[in-house]
């Protein structure tokens, strides 16, 4: 008998004395009910840990060999969640995954929740479609699966929002239906100012090591850890802020937008061992990205601002916008790339708008920045 089984029997005889001494009355039917439900507990989690021995004493080589055969099978969803569901067998067949398993950084696909959290493609952006449900102020989230039709795309995340006085808060989460910070499903939120110009972007997971939550009372949250292994379960952590500058003038013409995020660091950098001289700070303040919105430019033919979306995008709306890298004035050697597009939004129905993001952003973190656009902003247009 394992250790385990051996602490719940005798969990479950010294619960079952306690009961016979304080009460001698007790009901015959209800102890037969709790005896049974017992030992369907007990016969199911031998059946479990049965399962589990037998499918992890497979030889090495040949667990490596089917993970490796399903994974490059099976590279688009909806057929990839037959890689998810290796990673659920048991311990052993989930380390394996993951180590044969690429980033989307490198292989440039999304595998499992905790993917959305890492940085996106490197040559390609990750193309993806946010569509929003204005009556229940709902926005989800989906990975496109081809250029043609955008209703059979990959579910990644959903975002709530919540009016509270002059500020609006967005709750974003795994479960379209669980927008609860409590919940296991928890993600991140965005948070506004009274004008709704100025946004900041919470985590449930801490950026880098030794970084401190949030002091607001609502970022107490528990249960991310059993979704993102790497989560403290402690609080949230702001990781960017985004800024809409005012239109004192009034002048026509688009937004202006500038953000700093805290971008997440790759898998292969996670998993290295840190040196023991290391300088936190350094690693901070390396993974920080300055981005603002690329200046349209007028279209004196069509009497309109013009962005080049490459056919991304098919509707005019002053929520379009183009981020590209900025200069950090921290960081004297840091030099923007203007050319390069790290995130596109834009328009192409009524409740349907494109997302395309890349390295060094993540999908969370894309997503977020997206949502900030959604609204009136008297004080910007």
């Amino acid at each position: 008998m394992s250790l385990r089984k051996a602490f719940r029997s005798g969990r479950r005889s010294r619960r079952s004395g306690k009961i016979i001494s304080s009460s001698s009355t007790s009901d015959p039917f209800q102890e037969q009910q709790r005896g049974e439900g017992e030992k369907r507990r007990e016969r199911v989690e031998e059946e479990e840990e049965l399962a589990d021995d037998c499918w992890s004493g497979l030889l090495p080589e040949l667990l490596e060999e089917i993970i490796r055969r399903v994974e490059s099978s099976e590279d688009r969803w909806p057929f990839r969640r037959n890689v998810v569901a290796c990673a659920c067998v048991c311990k052993r067949w989930r380390e394996i995954t993951r180590e044969i398993v690429k980033s989307p950084q490198q292989c440039g696909k999304i595998t499992f929740p905790s993917s959305l959290k890492e940085p996106g493609p490197r040559d390609l952006p990750m193309q993806c479609y946010i569509k929003r449900n204005k009556k229940n102020s709902l926005f989800f989230l989906y990975l496109g699966l081809n250029q043609t039709s955008v209703d059979k795309g990959k579910f990644l995340l959903a975002a709530r929002r919540f009016k509270r006085g002059a500020r609006t808060k967005y709750i974003i989460s795994l479960d379209a239906d669980d927008f609860s910070q409590g919940s296991n499903a928890y993600v991140g939120k965005l948070c506004s100012n009274v004008l709704g110009t100025q946004f900041a972007i919470y985590d449930s997971q801490p950026p880098f090591n030794g970084a401190k939550p949030s002091n607001s009372r609502t970022s107490r949250r528990f249960g991310t850890k059993q979704v993102f292994p790497q989560a403290t379960g402690g609080g949230t952590f702001e990781i960017g802020q985004v800024s809409y500058k005012f239109n004192l003038l009034k002048s026509k013409g688009p937004r202006r937008m500038s953000c700093t995020v805290q971008c997440p660091s790759s898998r292969e950098s996670i998993d290295q061992p840190q040196k023991s001289g290391e300088i936190e700070n350094h690693a901070v303040h390396s993974n920080r990205t300055v981005l603002k919105n690329r200046s349209p430019r007028w279209h004196e033919h069509l009497q309109c601002w013009c962005l080049n979306f490459h056919e991304r995008v098919t509707v005019a709306s002053v929520k379009n916008f183009q981020l590209v890298a900025s200069v950090d004035p921290s960081q004297p050697s840091d030099r923007g790339d203007e050319d390069m597009v790290l995130l596109q939004f834009g328009k192409v129905g009524d409740d349907l708008f494109t997302m395309d993001y890349r390295e060094p952003l993540s999908a969370f973190q894309a997503f977020a920045i997206c949502l900030t656009s959604f609204g009136t902003k008297i004080a910007c247009e």
